[in-house]
């Protein structure tokens, strides 16, 4: 179920993070729908459940998840994970600009490749 590369020298419970994100984003994981226990994954994917668990907890301050006392976690309001997410990206893609202005991109460059993004989109 998560993407785990142990020769990847991001830590383990940031790629739980990361895989577990690009899921409910991409509507994989959809809202109120329980995540494997930590026991569960910490056993599937012979990890350390402390691993499991600082993913989950991290995840859940993000606000991505939420956990029931003795039910489990579970994936949180779709709507709020949205606009979360974009708070979170609208200063990396403001910064990618203002590097790409510096390089010397010009403004109808930049509108094309999101015109072309948005097509693709559109298209799938």
């Amino acid at each position: 179920m998560f993407e785990i590369n142990f020769r990847d020298s991001k830590p383990i419970y940031e790629q739980i993070k990361e895989s577990v994100r690009r899921m409910i984003v991409n509507g994989v994981l959809t809202q109120d729908e329980k995540l494997p226990s930590v026991r569960e994954l910490a056993a599937s994917k012979a990890l350390n459940p402390n691993t499991i668990q600082r993913a989950y907890r991290e995840l859940e301050a993000e606000g991505y998840i939420y956990s029931i006392p003795g039910k489990g976690s579970f994936v949180a309001v779709r709507e709020d994970i949205y606009a979360r997410r974009r708070e979170e990206l609208y200063p990396m893609f403001d910064d990618t600009v203002r590097e790409l202005i510096v390089l010397g991109v010009d403004k109808e460059t930049m509108k094309q490749r999101l015109d072309d993004i948005y097509g693709r989109t559109d298209n799938d």
